[in-house]
């Protein structure tokens, strides 16, 4: 495993180093792979003093006290959502400077942190998170940790190409159209985008977009991710009622898998295979494989790549306004962006919405015959890195590059079904071989449990250690 989360924050609970020096060991590989590109601020003064406070916790910590499970364990914020306090978010972008930071966590933040999580910096994201590659014009540019030619994804991709790099064993990300999934799948890693209503999302809701975000953290093992789950569900105090989270249904499961993404969005037969393999891995577990085809949801993919278009560009021009930001600063792509958002008609939005409905609809359907959906996460390997330029101003262009990077990625987020993407299995040039789960509302715990099933396959094994693990 090469260590995660858990096994650093029970390396300090043990005494077999301190927050304090795990903070260091992380701020040292952050110095060291800088050219990464997956930190763009760091604060060192914030981080040490998170440690030395985790330290004293755990010196003056009453026998038999509760030690959070990562107590000490150094971590990073994304760039993008949040806030946190402390830490002076920018989305990426010239338009807002890194000027003082945030007095106040959000909600999640708050939650994070009631982990035992030591945040001090934050990590890379493309422009207003409008891009599955993370290379904002501000820079830095970042780069796939596995292949510095490659994507690490976006728009969490610093925060995955820190976690996998190992500068951080976790690190905080968004979800608004696989944003946390595809770096994962990028990556290596474990990431969820959990069920509508499911994470805290106030008192702000400034990374709301009208229920498709959702916010968590990226994980190098699911234990991480539990545990992260577990803290940061339910209890979320609106918009939308907390999820009913279902138990895991008794006896096997009926697996719906589909291997193939349509000829208009062809996924690579390596990364089909790998998925027909998680398949089979599920059916030794004695579960049933029922064979689904992209005609069931080349619809709904069509209409989730519109809502996204559509909810984030009217969100983007209207914060750009209440914030009173001069939007000639932006790239050109995010000018579009805004442009569009600004010109759409209150009506058409009304019809996008109204599509996406029938969309959530169509996919609940599916889930009448089947318990799950073992589908691809990516068409391709990370994509080199200029794959995803900004220097136009044809966002259906963005949309179509992003579907057929990832073909099912914006369809939880339209829709509000959680899905989770794993590694399992690498290809020839080392990479990871990616699937993804989808659920029923509230099934994020039986993902979770499939995941963990899958994960004990052993098919993925990460190169780098986390900084500070002991040897």
């Amino acid at each position: 495993m090469a260590g995660d989360a858990t096994s650093l924050g029970q390396a300090i609970q043990m005494g077999r180093l301190t927050a304090s020096e795990a903070m260091e060991a992380s701020l040292a590989a952050a110095c060291r792979l800088a050219e990464t590109g997956a930190i763009v601020h760091v604060d060192p003064t914030l981080g040490r003093t998170a440690a030395e406070n985790a330290d004293a916790r755990l010196r003056h910590l009453p026998g038999g006290g509760r030690i959070p499970p990562f107590l000490g364990v150094p971590s990073l914020a994304k760039d993008l959502g949040g806030p946190f306090a402390g830490l002076p978010v920018a989305a990426g972008s010239n338009m807002l400077e890194r000027r003082a930071a945030v007095a106040e966590d959000s909600d999640l933040a708050e939650r994070l942190r009631g982990t035992g999580l030591c945040f001090f910096g934050l990590t890379t994201v493309p422009e207003m998170g409008l891009s599955l590659a993370s290379e904002p014009a501000a820079g830095p540019i970042c780069r796939n940790p596995l292949d510095a030619g490659r994507t690490p994804g976006g728009s969490s991709g610093g925060a995955a190409a820190a976690v996998a790099a190992g500068i951080v064993a976790i690190a905080h990300a968004t979800d608004a159209g696989g944003s946390m999934r595809v770096p994962a799948a990028c990556c290596g890693l474990f990431g969820l985008k959990a069920s509508r209503g499911a994470i805290a999302a106030g008192p702000s809701f400034g990374n709301h977009l009208g229920g498709i975000a959702s916010e968590l953290a990226l994980c190098r093992s699911v234990r991480d991710l539990a545990v992260i789950f577990n803290a940061a569900a339910g209890r979320a105090r609106g918009p939308f009622a907390d999820p009913w989270f279902a138990p895991s249904p008794p006896g096997p499961l009926r697996v719906g898998l589909l291997l193939e993404t349509g000829d208009q969005y062809p996924t690579e037969p390596a990364r089909s295979e790998a998925v027909e393999e998680a398949a089979r891995a599920l059916e030794a577990d004695g579960h049933s494989v029922v064979p689904m085809y992209w005609d069931a949801f080349a619809a709904s993919v069509a209409t989730s790549g519109r809502a996204l278009r559509d909810i984030i560009a009217v969100n983007l021009a209207n914060f750009v306004v209440s914030a009173g930001l001069d939007a000639g600063r932006s790239e050109r792509l995010t000018q579009a962006f805004i442009n569009h958002g600004s010109q759409l008609e209150a009506t058409a939005l009304w019809a996008t919405l109204g599509d996406a409905v029938h969309a959530s609809h169509a996919v609940w359907s599916l889930f009448d015959r089947v318990d799950c959906i073992l589908t691809p996460m990516l068409a391709s390997a990370p994509l080199p890195i200029g794959s995803f330029p900004f220097d136009h101003d044809d966002i259906d262009l963005q949309i179509r590059r992003m579907t057929a990077f990832a073909p099912l990625a914006t369809l939880a987020n339209a829709t509000g079904f959680p899905a989770l993407t794993l590694p399992f299995g690498a290809d020839d040039a080392g990479l990871p071989l990616p699937v993804q789960i989808l659920a029923p509302m509230g099934g994020d715990r039986l993902l979770i449990e499939l995941a963990a099933g899958l994960e004990r396959e052993g098919r993925w094994q990460h190169r780098f250690a986390v900084a500070g693990i002991p040897e």
